[in-house]
């Protein structure tokens, strides 16, 4: 269907119906909302009931009044009877060679301290010879590639974690900020909710300031290793899978953990 396509039966009520959930997720009434896009509340109103049939140029500014993500955006044009504005590539397709290759080199020049991509529903796609390291200290032999589930499905977590609420308590603070861009996306919600699961199974404990720093420390073979990091995205390409890829570099925050990761660079290894 291209863009000038007619609207089939009932695209005004699917669309009607997602708009109304893509702003009553952000807290905002009709009225706020047709004043940040300078549209008349009474249109948007009838857009929202099935009354009135959008264009395709009204899709797209109404979503950027939502602050909605590529993909969110392309889901709403999809439920006006339109066409995608953004591409979603193949991870490893050509288009998106150029920025694959600028992760991973900035992965290899961050080496030997950990370095991992990562989509935003929090799933592993590549990372350094430290991160998997990391990584596999968290899996304790499961099959399991997601960093949210890693940390809030299994028992081993709280073993592995030296500070586990105070690194849930952060993961829950950032993923709840992701999900305002994230139009309704059902596995980050439910990612949510398994943090707030366990953030109820590990409270973190109330104290009247916080620190600067929320490190991650683990409980390693060769002994605790403090890390902060870094998360980077893209800022320029309109692809949606682009926009989804996550960098994260983490830093040592000790000098017991600089060289513990200086130690394991020089270990011969097949990794």
């Amino acid at each position: 269907m291209t863009s000038k396509s007619r609207l089939v039966p009932n695209v005004s009520s699917a669309f009607g119906a997602l708009l109304r959930r893509r702003r009553t997720e952000r807290g905002l009434s009709q009225l706020e909302l047709s004043h940040v896009c300078r549209i008349s509340t009474r249109h948007l109103s009838f857009l929202e009931a099935g009354r009135a049939r959008p264009s395709r140029e009204m899709i797209l500014h109404l979503a950027d009044g939502l602050f909605l993500s590529f993909a969110a955006q392309n889901e709403l044009l999809h439920a006006g009877g339109f066409t995608p504005a953004y591409p979603a590539s193949p991870l490893e397709s050509a288009a998106l060679a150029p920025f694959l290759e600028a992760l991973r080199e900035t992965m290899r020049r961050h080496s030997p301290n950990p370095a991992l991509i990562c989509d935003r529903r929090w799933r592993l796609l590549e990372a350094n010879a430290s991160a998997r390291y990391l990584f596999e200290q968290l899996q304790s032999g499961r099959e399991e590639n997601n960093l949210i589930r890693l940390l809030t499905d299994g028992p081993e977590a709280a073993e592995r974690v030296a500070n586990l609420p105070d690194v849930l308590a952060e993961l829950s603070a950032r993923i709840r900020l992701e999900l305002l861009g994230a139009g309704g996306d059902e596995e980050l919600e439910d990612l949510a909710q398994r943090l707030e699961i366990a953030l109820a199974q590990h409270p973190r404990p109330p104290i009247s300031l916080r620190s600067p720093l929320t490190p991650l420390i683990l409980n390693a073979p060769s002994g605790k290793l403090s890390l902060m990091s870094l998360i980077a995205h893209f800022g320029t390409g309109e692809d949606v899978t682009v926009r989804d890829l996550r960098l994260e570099l983490f830093f040592p925050t000790d000098d017991a953990t600089r060289e513990a990761f200086l130690a394991f660079a020089k270990e011969p290894s097949d990794r």
